[in-house]
């Protein structure tokens, strides 16, 4: 069992529901992300997603896709990335940390430093899931595999526009839990439709065993605790970059925190 599936059953077991942050490793500062981690599992995050920077991330908006450019222009890679969770593994060795990313930093890496060198060295780091956008479920059985068998899920995104066909090729190669955008659209976009996402999550329950987290738009406490009635984790992203993004170094992990602890609260109530 991975460290995703013993966060989520036992989660489950009390009767709450995952709150999931996500922040792109390397931002606002190059050296913050690891102080940053333990600030927010702190304040009630049950796993972190942590983004690896990417010169073109497709599935983001404009507030993660400047996180991205301000960290890859500080030089965060991969390599730095995978060092910040071995940073924070050295005094948290329960909170579940997921890599959210794109396909080419992964490939690139493998090409530097041996074929599956990614999969070994983000296993020995403490990284115990992997999702990246541009994977499609039908080529990743492999992949797949190789992440379970050091112990870490491969997650994917679903989508409104996903048809029973997707939901069910991703059945086949998830663990851990998938990962259900509510919006049409990049991160940080539009309304959230609650009506249009409680219709939706039953339907992907049909053809999905694992957990259904739901993010995409989710920007505060009430709006969380709305869906966390019907999803089994909540992802919230671009709203907590947009509070972070002009704090000064020492004010970034109080500002993450206060918001989290917020969410968490309403998650709990």
């Amino acid at each position: 069992m991975s460290r995703i599936d013993s966060t989520l059953s036992a989660l489950k077991a009390q009767g709450r529901k995952a709150l999931i942050p996500f922040v792109t490793a390397g931002f606002p500062f190059a050296n913050c992300t690891p102080a940053l981690m333990h600030a927010m599992a702190g304040a009630g995050a049950d796993i972190i997603e942590l983004g690896v920077p990417f010169s073109d991330p497709s599935a983001d908006g404009p507030v993660i896709q400047k996180a991205g450019d301000k960290a890859l222009a500080m030089g965060i890679g991969l390599v730095q990335v995978l060092a910040m969770v071995h940073e924070f593994r050295q005094t948290n060795t329960t909170t579940p940390v997921v890599l959210m990313g794109y396909a080419n930093p992964v490939e690139r890496y493998d090409q530097k430093h041996g074929t599956d060198s990614f999969i070994r060295d983000a296993c020995a780091a403490g990284v115990d899931g992997v999702l990246i956008v541009d994977y499609p479920p039908e080529e990743c059985e492999e992949f797949a595999a190789k992440l379970r068998a050091h112990s870490m899920d491969l997650i994917f995104l679903l989508a409104p526009t996903s048809t029973d066909e997707r939901m069910q090729q991703v059945a086949r190669v998830a663990s851990g839990y998938v990962y259900y955008v509510s919006l049409k659209g990049v991160t940080g976009s539009g309304a959230l439709d609650i009506d249009a996402v409680e219709a939706m999550l039953p339907r992907i329950r049909q053809h999905v065993s694992v957990p259904v987290g739901v993010g995409f738009g989710i920007r505060d406490a009430a709006t969380a605790k709305a869906i966390s009635r019907v999803a089994d984790a909540v992802v919230i992203g671009s709203r907590l970059i947009q509070l972070i993004e002009n704090e000064s170094a020492d004010r970034v992990n109080t500002v993450a925190a206060d918001f989290l602890s917020g969410i968490r609260q309403a998650l709990d109530a």
